[in-house]
């Protein structure tokens, strides 16, 4: 399983490396698919509201009426049925696709099952939602989908009479049917708006619309399908005779041929087999999670920084509980921890300088401490040397570089407190301090580059001191596959601090007597 999420992966980050030349990291598409499947889904609604102005209910003016909009109408009602149509279209391969690389990216395990096993159902809506909208059309299609569904529905003891035979003949099927067909056209959307509403549940700051121009992107191509070919009924369905050949959706409707060869208990069997199996697939097969943040209330004034900046509401404040002359604390919800680290990144007290105790921070990782990280970058720092010596802070999920030296893996770039780069040049541990991590387009942990960026800018709290000369610092956002592209630019950074002049930087003495004179100072 890990070896097929593997390959997946690394096929993925090589299209969004090319969709990156073609729309630039912060269009790519592919970065957005989950607001890209909000964006769809709020077109569809609005389109299938102004359609419902010119519906009419009836085993005959169903047809007639859609045949009006569309024809006499093309111009507003048309077009708004080609949005229907494509955008239904587009919205299930955007959620198909969404589904295979948040697979593929590992984040459907451990605390992130929440929004996984919410994400099933959603599969299931959309489909459903979009079945019951070709059965409104009322043409050759929709008797075909109707047959085929009642006759699976059928298999199931859950009817006294077969409903399959309602589409069979003509005196068997009234209006009253196609008034049903609305209110579940309706009902289920609206089930599916309050699932998506679920989905999202456990993520902070989630976002729902993706950026202004990706999307005028996605409407100017739904637009342009929309006059170059416009959605058109096939034939009025007649119930006197059976639909022989139709033209299939193959977004909305890919199991109807199977269904036609396939005995109904084996479509129900590998339906429930399939639902149950991408259910369990979080756990599939069992894997230990990481140790959840730890909080060290000696070193916690409830500043509510590693609030604000963890990326799943796995950190809350609540009341002071140790009587210590702060109104709050910090609390973490184990369920919703990930163990990225980005909120001992955050932590005020997360400071790699002292010494005169133990190095204890207000929130902390029981699996990779901050201690643990001070020791692992100067042990790294002693495998350096040469002119350009480059100490890399590398993201787990980044390009791999495993051969670079001097490099230290963390779950998140995010991890690094601003302070570790000053402790690394102020000890004249290396000199320069390399940021390698997730490719620019999407940061696994969805805030970590962001954050790191903005703490080097000074317009996050922690920031990075005004005294760190930024021309020794470099940031490299590189995907899984780019790990030529991160050797080549550590290659042009070392060059580039090895041409630095000597006053263009404080000289290694002067750096050493600036950390003594703040570990004198820190606790």
């Amino acid at each position: 399983m890990r070896a097929v999420g593997t390959t997946l992966s690394r096929g993925f980050d090589r299209i969004e490396r090319a969709l990156d030349v073609v729309f630039g990291p912060e269009w790519n598409p592919m970065a957005q698919l989950g607001t890209l499947g909000w964006f769809l889904f709020w077109i569809v609604t609005a389109t299938g509201v102004y359609l419902f102005i010119f519906f009419d209910t009836g085993v005959v003016n169903a047809y007639t009426s859609i045949e009006w909009l569309t024809k006499d109408h093309w111009f507003h009602a048309g077009i708004a049925r080609s949005f229907h149509r494509y955008a239904s279209d587009l919205m299930v391969a955007v959620m198909l696709v969404h589904l295979v690389r948040e697979f593929a990216r590992g984040r459907h395990r451990g605390a992130r099952w929440f929004s996984w096993v919410t994400g099933v159902p959603l599969i299931w809506l959309v489909y459903i939602s979009g079945i019951t909208g070709y059965w409104l059309v009322w043409d050759r299609l929709a008797q075909y989908v109707a047959i085929a569904s009642t006759e699976l529905l059928d298999w199931l003891p859950i009817f006294g009479e077969p409903v399959a035979r309602n589409f069979l003949a003509p005196d068997a099927l009234s209006g009253r049917f196609f008034t049903l067909l609305v209110f579940l056209h309706i009902a289920v959307p609206l089930i599916l708006l309050l699932v998506m509403w679920i989905h999202i549940q456990r993520i902070t700051d989630a976002r729902t619309a993706p950026s202004r121009e990706l999307g005028g992107i996605v409407l100017a191509g739904l637009l342009i399908a929309s006059l170059s070919l416009p959605a058109r009924s096939q034939a009025a369905a007649d119930l006197a005779t059976v639909p022989a050949r139709v033209g299939i959706d193959w977004f909305i409707l890919p199991l109807y041929p199977v269904m036609d060869l396939v005995p109904a208990g084996v479509i129900w069997a590998g339906v429930v087999l399939f639902t149950i199996g991408l259910t369990a697939l979080p756990w599939l097969p069992p894997k230990p999670r990481p140790k959840p943040v730890e909080v060290f209330l000696d070193h916690c004034n409830g500043c509510n920084r590693c609030v604000e900046d963890c990326p799943y509401g796995a950190v809350t404040l609540v009341p002071r509980t140790d009587g210590a002359p702060f109104p709050h604390q910090a609390e973490v919800d184990p369920d919703r921890c990930v163990a990225c680290g980005i909120c001992m990144g955050s932590c005020p007290s997360s400071t790699p300088f002292r010494r005169s105790i133990e190095l204890v921070t207000g929130i902390d990782l029981p699996d990779l401490s901050l201690k643990m990280v001070r020791e692992q970058v100067i042990e790294a720092a002693e495998a350096l040397e040469g002119p350009g010596r480059v100490l890399t802070l590398a993201c787990a999920h980044g390009a791999a570089g495993r051969d670079v030296p001097g490099r230290v893996v963390l779950p998140c770039v995010a991890m690094a407190p601003p302070s570790l780069i000053d402790f690394i040049l102020s000890r004249d541990l290396a000199d320069g301090v390399a940021i390698a991590g997730c490719a620019e387009r999407e940061c696994q942990h969805r805030f970590g580059i962001e954050w790191t960026e903005q703490r080097i800018a000074a317009t996050r709290d922690p920031y990075l001191r005004a005294r760190v000369p930024r021309a020794r610092l470099a940031t490299i956002w590189a995907g899984p596959t780019e790990t030529a592209r991160l050797k080549h630019e550590l290659g042009a950074f070392q060059d580039r601090l090895a041409a630095l002049p000597a006053d263009g930087s404080p000289t290694a003495g002067a750096r050493r007597q600036s950390a003594q004179s703040i570990e004198e100072v820190e606790p």
